[in-house]
């Protein structure tokens, strides 16, 4: 069946009228593998699907009806990984949740789905055909796919189609936002891979038209949660400071306000109002590190606010990303944990790369399951 869809894949695909010149021609090459596809809305009701396949072969197409895209194959940047994603109705997900039987957190994938993929079938939340197998239990996902690797178009996917997977199981995938995704969403290119900088080349767009509001991926971004509490444990990209603490705001309102924001330019951000600004800044939820670093810079979190801030969100633990370390690593005797690491040499050095919590127990996992308890 996947097989009948690459062939799908490559045949329906009609190119548009683009004066390809030489240097153009080079930046495909550069592209050097799949890439999308990026499927936008647009003004006039139809949709236009954009794609790299493994030949380089830009391919750009225009469906009269959204209801032409039913359903698409995607394939990682090497081929070695292909998936069935079917379109499905955007809406924020709950931001508060009952524990279930097993948590499983991971952090910063950052455009690497090799490691990512590696990590979740080791441990049995998804099979060899990228399918859903994890049942009634939640996968979290801290933040930032974007940026770096080869890959973030594909997990992003992936994550899209995983949540549907779980929901008919009774599970649940979720995907906060980190500080990568605002950035790019706003062409912060900084840390960008070449291949999409190329591919924007190309196109003679800006690479975050390809996540703006008028696109599936970008209207689904626009609605993940920043913040969300699973039994004891909130989750959050980077932390929670003083100041957050100090201005007494409530779950709900953080995940709204952020998402209404993530297309704003630092200017409109600062215009639209203080709290904006701050949920954006360096002491904001998705760019904050002094919980986890005590230089005087970052602000480091006294242990009384961070009791403060467990009690008045009624939770026992933070678990956050961001920050990368060596390994899993505890803070404030067990109160913060930071899952983010160099996932690729952890893979290799087999060192732990996220977390399983289960029956009331919280173990560091890695690409060989269990590694040891916390």
């Amino acid at each position: 069946m996947k097989n009948n869809h690459l062939s799908r894949f490559k045949i329906f695909v009609v190119l548009m009228v683009i004066s390809v010149s030489s240097g153009l021609a080079a930046r495909a090459d550069s592209i050097n593998g799949w890439d999308g596809p990026y499927i936008l809305m647009q003004a006039d009701g139809t949709v236009r699907m954009i794609s790299v396949t493994e030949d380089n072969l830009l391919c750009d197409t225009v469906f009269a009806h959204p209801a032409d895209v039913k359903d698409f194959t995607v394939v990682s940047h090497a081929g070695q990984y292909r998936f069935d994603v079917a379109l499905q109705p955007v809406q924020r997900p709950k931001w508060k949740h009952k524990q279930p039987q097993e948590v499983f957190v991971l952090s910063d994938p950052h455009g690497r789905m090799d490691c990512m993929v590696s990590l979740l079938q080791t441990n049995g939340v998804i099979d060899e055909n990228l399918t859903w197998s994890y049942g009634k239990n939640h996968l979290v996902i801290i933040g930032d796919v974007f940026d770096r690797g080869d890959d973030v178009t594909q997990i992003l996917w992936l994550i899209y189609k995983l949540e549907q997977e779980a929901f008919a199981k009774g599970g649940m995938v979720s995907f906060q936002l980190g500080n990568h995704e605002p950035m790019v969403l706003n062409n912060d290119m900084r840390y960008a891979n070449e291949k999409y900088k190329a591919l924007a080349d190309m196109l003679r767009l800006d690479y975050s038209d390809l996540f703006a509001k008028n696109t599936v991926l970008g209207q689904w971004l626009a609605t993940r949660n920043t913040i969300q509490v699973i039994g004891n444990d909130l989750y959050v990209h980077a932390g929670l400071s003083k100041t957050f603490y100090d201005l007494d705001i409530d779950i709900p309102t953080v995940n709204s306000e952020i998402s209404r924001g993530i297309y704003f330019s630092k200017e409109q951000r600062k215009a639209d109002s203080a709290l904006m600004e701050f949920l954006y800044g360096s002491k904001g939820p998705i760019w904050y590190r002094g919980m986890v670093r005590d230089e005087e810079k970052y602000d480091p979190l006294e242990s009384q606010d961070l009791e403060a801030l467990l009690k008045r969100y009624k939770v026992s633990r933070i678990i956050i990303g961001h920050s990368i370390f060596p390994d899993i690593t505890e803070f404030y005797k067990g109160r913060v944990i930071d899952v983010n690491v160099n996932n690729e040499k952890n893979r290799d050095e087999g060192r732990g790369r996220g977390l399983l919590i289960k029956k009331g127990k919280t173990y560091i996992v890695g690409d060989h399951g269990v590694m040891n308890q916390l």
